[in-house]
């Protein structure tokens, strides 16, 4: 009586199950590209713009502070962020906080002259890298002129993230301005 029972349950339990399964709506055979993503909808990523992705935040920069963040961690935090500089010796920082990551890279920057008189637009004139670690959230690239000082107008800092640069290593581009030098940082008893 047992082996009956044994065997009646499992029979009449799946049997149960599959007559709910016919009673299942059946979907349309949709094409593919409906569950693929449309290229309408995406936007395409601007190399020369701004890097995203991994950056969570990236600014132009007169300094850096370092402090103690809420997981007693160093963070460092721009000072003066701008988008102008004044000519001169003064180096220009790139600060950045990023997303969390799970592997050690190198960021670095490149500077090229964009729209400077007497410079060639191909011409690295100055550039950095900084090594960031599984446990850096935070970082900066401090990029020193070239002899003389920064000359007035327009430059272009090339981002690059990984473990050299190349073609495939370019994440965005920053942009600053050189201003020319004047009396404006001096007191005014001075003018």
């Amino acid at each position: 009586m047992r082996q009956l029972l044994w065997f009646c349950c499992p029979v009449f339990l799946l049997s149960g199950s599959l007559l709910w399964a016919e009673d299942l709506p059946l979907t349309r055979n949709v094409p593919i590209p409906d569950f693929q993503n449309r290229t309408e909808s995406a936007k395409p990523y601007n190399f020369d713009a701004p890097p995203e992705g991994m950056f969570r935040h990236i600014v132009l920069a007169e300094g850096f502070d370092e402090e103690l963040g809420l997981q007693r961690t160093h963070e460092i935090v721009p000072v003066r962020p701008a988008e102008q500089f004044p000519a001169g010796p003064k180096p220009v920082f790139i600060v950045f906080e990023l997303h969390q990551h799970y592997q050690s890279f190198q960021v670095f920057g490149r500077c090229y002259p964009e729209e400077v008189a007497g410079l060639d637009g191909r011409t690295v004139v100055a550039d950095d890298a900084m090594y960031i670690a599984l446990e850096d959230q935070t970082g900066y690239l401090k990029l020193f002129p070239a002899e003389g000082g920064w000359k007035p107008g327009r430059y272009k800092v090339e981002i690059h993230a990984g473990e050299q640069i190349n073609d495939m290593s370019l994440m965005g581009t920053m942009r600053f301005t050189i201003t020319a030098s004047s009396d404006s940082g001096a007191p005014a008893g001075s003018r």
